[in-house]
């Protein structure tokens, strides 16, 4: 996620690559982005000194090492943190820097955010407005953003971060029944992946409900509805929310 980010920061006009400052043991990843303009280090600590806004990507059981390892780096009256990791409370971050934790975010992006495409959810935990406006504003430039509270972090996150993986999978199998039907694979996955666009597009064009927009395409008697109730009676809904829910247990 965290190499995401940083490739949708350097596609957005928002962000200047000699502002960004990227830590990562892997030299690939710094040869990578060092060749962009990227100032790049295997010092976390030296990283989350110099920086104004440090955004911390690592695997959810890393967070605590990694945070205690920059805590004397941090500046709470100059510096912003944004932890970026599935499943962590901001008390236990609280716990862990103590007086040293800056103003403090929990944030999901998902991996659209490198096309500048996620959808983000971002908790204010021990913030200000205008620390709210500064870091909404880097996600808004990639992609959409929505501010909600730690209660609700899960479910965005198996709604859209994991729903990632769930779009993939309908794009996967409705690639199948298109080959199926007689279409040559990349055929079959380029008609799904411009009708799902389609689809998002005229949602968001008209500001219809998912079931309006349905009816306008549904005959009485034709094809759409049959292949629809076809699809219900194979549990499809309930299948979609059994799937979402399991994400948040």
């Amino acid at each position: 996620m965290g190499g995401a980010t940083v490739e949708g920061m350097i596609k957005a006009d928002y962000f200047d690559n000699k502002d960004l400052m990227v830590s990562d043991p892997a030299e690939v990843v710094l040869k990578k982005f060092s060749a962009q303009g990227i100032r790049t280090t295997t010092d976390n600590a030296a990283a989350a000194k110099e920086a104004d806004v440090v955004m911390v990507f690592v695997k959810p059981w890393l967070v605590e090492t990694v945070l205690k390892g920059i805590k004397d780096s941090l500046n709470p009256e100059k510096q912003i943190l944004v932890v970026i990791a599935a499943g962590v409370k901001s008390a236990s971050i609280q716990e862990w820097l103590g007086a040293q934790c800056p103003p403090l975010f929990l944030c999901i992006p998902n991996i659209a955010i490198a096309e500048l495409a996620s959808m983000t959810f971002l908790v204010p935990v021990t913030t200000e407005s205008s620390h709210t406006e500064t870091v909404k504003a880097i996600f808004d430039a990639m992609g959409n953003t929505l501010i909600t509270d730690e209660a609700h972090l899960a479910a965005g996150t198996t709604l859209a971060s994991c729903g990632i993986a769930y779009a993939m999978r309908y794009v996967r199998a409705a690639s199948e029944g298109g080959v199926e039907l007689g279409f040559k694979a990349d055929q079959a996955k380029e008609i799904v992946m411009q009708t799902m666009l389609g689809a998002v597009k005229l949602l968001e064009a008209s500001g219809l409900h998912p079931e309006a927009a349905i009816d306008l395409v549904t005959t009485p008697g034709g094809v759409t509805i049959k292949g629809l109730n076809e699809m219900e009676h194979a549990g499809f809904t309930s299948a979609v929310i059994r799937g979402l829910k399991a994400g948040v247990k």
